[in-house]
């Protein structure tokens, strides 16, 4: 007769044994090994066009009209009542749903046809307009969402709701990293005063991936990363002595319960000591030369704005870093549009441009995709007094514009179309989950096929939706 075993040692042991071989596998992983993504199954899916991704989310929504599509028609209607047949009863935010009219507001703004490919853009966007031929402009993007963190947390995370992982997190978790000393996923705000919509630390998250897919934030002032510096009174041969210590404790708690949190945190705090070094040295701008600065524009030298952050991202870009998220705040005008619309574009247009131009010269922006674009977009009509000289726009879910350049993305290209009011999608729109599907596709990932399993069911980035847009592809 054989006796008895005792359950309870024997699933402690496998929990043990399991546990430990996570936590191995973790740590090797966040050592540099980049043969195979955080994933359990086989990335990339197909031949990638685009090995990184630095995405420059104007937070607050651009106003398309102003900005991108051009409307010559509306000099016509301005001030005149927005027909009937064009608003067709669409929900309106509480801003506006208590206004009896809707007057139009034609944009105050010149518009030009710029490049071989004679894109029309705004006056405001003069250096964008030097990039005409590199960028394709989609018009014809749209969205469920009609307020701000609904919005902004559907086109980062794939959901409405709070709690899912973020791109950059699902880009991680499949195809891992490229770098050994630094994060694989890095955010950087800009314009992080009291203006604009607060950015919350889930839009960066790993929601219920593991935790070492979560970006990690570089600040402009003070420590880039807190809590990176050796604590007062305490050197690097100490800093190694305490995290080798640790490791050992962390890894006897891991074989005892199984978590793979502890697996994460394991494999952070050996990223933290390598960035210890990595990060000073990245953010020493002292060897990129005068032209350099001058492409970016001067802002680029203050630590902290956009410009200096658009830097950053090409030096991120060099040194293997897969998935960079700038943020800039104060694109939410639903007054004085015209005069607060030229600030952020003097804050912006530049540097933009200018990282598109640097990466193309140093070889970089073939396999490098770049976006710039916000939650969703801005109404014709007016919220409030419409002024000669002065108006304000309301959220617009119907239609917006963004533009991709580089990673294998068609160049010199205008895809989709508004009607006269760029108010409705007349051609080829866009959806959020078909903006995703085409971002992981470029990455070589179908985003069919990147899951994750989480209390019984397999999420992913795109839900249920999502189709690859092939027309936007070279």
């Amino acid at each position: 007769m054989v006796p008895q075993l005792d359950m309870s040692m024997n699933r402690r042991t496998f929990l043990g044994n399991s546990a430990s071989g996570l936590g191995m596998a973790a740590l090797a992983s966040i050592m540099g090994s980049s043969a195979a993504g955080g994933s359990s199954i086989a990335l990339p899916h197909a031949m990638a066009k685009a090995k990184r991704v630095i995405w420059m989310f104007q937070s607050g929504a651009p106003s398309q009209i102003d900005l991108f599509d051009h409307k010559p028609r509306l000099a016509e209607f301005h001030k005149q009542e927005l027909p009937d047949s064009i608003r067709m009863g669409q929900r309106l935010t509480g801003m506006t749903s208590g206004q009896k009219n809707f007057p139009v507001a034609a944009s105050k703004f010149k518009f030009a046809q710029h490049g071989e490919c004679g894109m029309w853009l705004s006056e405001t966007l003069p250096h964008t307009a030097k990039i005409a031929d590199d960028i394709c402009l989609i018009r014809s993007m749209h969205t469920e969402a009609i307020n701000h963190d609904p919005a902004i947390t559907f086109i980062q995370t794939g959901s409405q709701q709070p709690g899912r992982p973020s791109f950059g997190a699902w880009v991680d978790y499949g195809l891992g990293t490229m770098n050994e000393n630094l994060p694989a996923f890095v955010v950087m705000i800009s314009k992080s005063g009291t203006k604009g919509q607060g950015l919350l630390a889930r839009l960066w998250g790993s929601g219920f991936l593991p935790s070492e897919h979560q970006g990690v934030k570089l600040r402009g002032v003070g420590d880039p990363v807190l809590y990176l510096s050796d604590p007062q009174g305490i050197d690097r041969a100490g800093r190694r002595e305490m995290l080798d210590g640790l490791a050992q404790l962390n890894e006897l708690q891991l074989a005892e319960v199984g978590d793979p949190e502890i697996s994460a945190r394991i494999a952070q705090y050996e990223l933290a000591y390598r960035m210890q070094t990595s990060v000073p040295e990245l953010m020493d701008l002292s060897g990129e030369t005068a032209q350099t600065y001058e492409l970016y524009g001067e802002d680029s030298k203050k630590p902290g704005t956009y410009a200096a952050n658009c830097l950053l991202a090409r030096r991120l870009v060099e040194r293997g870093v897969r998935f960079i998220q700038l943020y800039h705040r104060d694109w939410d005008h639903h007054g004085g549009l015209p005069d607060r619309m030229v600030q952020q574009c003097k804050e912006t247009d530049q540097a933009s441009a200018a990282l598109v131009m640097d990466l193309k010269q140093r070889g970089l922006l073939e396999d490098t995709l770049v976006i710039w674009g916000g939650e969703f977009g801005r109404t014709v009509y007016c919220q409030g007094a419409i002024t000669d000289t002065s108006y304000g726009r309301d959220h617009h879910p119907r239609c917006f514009s963004l533009w991709m350049a580089g990673g294998g993305m068609k160049p010199g290209t205008v895809h989709g179309e508004t009607d006269d009011y760029s108010y409705n999608i007349v051609r080829d729109p866009v959806h959020v989950h078909d903006l995703q599907a085409t971002i992981l596709h470029q990455l070589g990932i179908d985003h069919t096929k990147l899951t994750y399993r989480y209390q019984g069911r397999d999420f992913r980035l795109t839900d249920v939706h999502g189709n690859v847009m092939q027309s936007l592809l070279s």
